[in-house]
């Protein structure tokens, strides 16, 4: 039996990590198209370093919460039942630091770095600006190695080509209006595989995908999660 998990920014809300976009449009105090989009880059990159460092530094402030631990857990026990893949759409290593590791991050790394003269990306724990050089180059040329608007997100065809294959799915701390994420649980149903759909949201997005809706925090409803696929929290 195979299982498809993604998560949202729900999931790392509840580890302090602020959430993507602000009630009024902007995020910290930025507008989105000037941090997360190449022309913004293009416009202002010390700014957009900048702004991506403050994000690297809050990392060493937060750690996992139990939705983190207990998806680590859900792997761990899934090995020998089938395939199991963990996508996220978060930048950070919360995922990493619980102990998953069938993870793909489709909107880039908060702590990698892209050049944008050769084309290599790399861990990057530190601060970087626009006179970083690449490790590989040596070019001043390095970026956040982060999907912004306009941009394909990381890892599309083995996400696909998993949920082709899903028996299972489940969508966590997710708006489901974000694409092409949002068509994930879409994807998952038409599998011909009579994939069961699981919903994990404080506020359910109401979508007409999902057969089963634990209205609950992540934290909360994950651990909820394990207990109907017969998974101990302690695997």
């Amino acid at each position: 039996m195979n299982l498809v998990v993604l998560t949202g920014a729900g999931i790392s809300a509840e580890s302090g990590i602020s959430t993507f976009r602000a009630a009024d449009g902007l995020w910290e105090n930025h507008r989105i198209e000037d941090v997360a989009s190449p022309e913004g880059f293009m416009r202002d990159p010390a700014l957009v370093h900048h702004f991506y460092n403050l994000r690297r530094a809050q990392l060493h402030e937060v750690v996992p919460n139990k939705a983190h631990q207990a998806l680590a857990a859900l792997e761990r026990a899934w090995r020998g039942r089938g395939a199991f893949l963990l996508v996220t759409q978060n930048v950070d290593d919360l995922h990493e630091r619980a102990g998953s590791r069938a993870l793909r991050h489709m909107h880039g790394e908060l702590r990698r770095l892209l050049c944008t003269a050769c084309g290599e990306t790399g861990p990057w724990h530190d601060d970087a600006g626009v006179d970083t050089p690449c490790p590989d180059c040596g070019a001043e040329a390095m970026r956040p190695d982060i999907v912004w608007f306009g941009e394909i997100p990381h890892h599309m065809d083995e996400i696909m080509e998993a949920l082709g294959q899903a028996d299972l799915f489940c969508a966590i701390g997710t708006s489901g209006v974000v694409y092409p994420a949002a068509g994930f649980a879409a994807q998952a149903r038409r599998n011909g595989r009579n994939c069961v759909l699981y919903e994990i949201n404080p506020t359910p997005t109401g979508g007409r995908y999902f057969d089963h809706v634990i209205a609950a925090p992540a934290s909360e409803g994950v651990p909820e999660l394990l207990c109907r696929l017969g998974v101990g929290a302690d695997s």
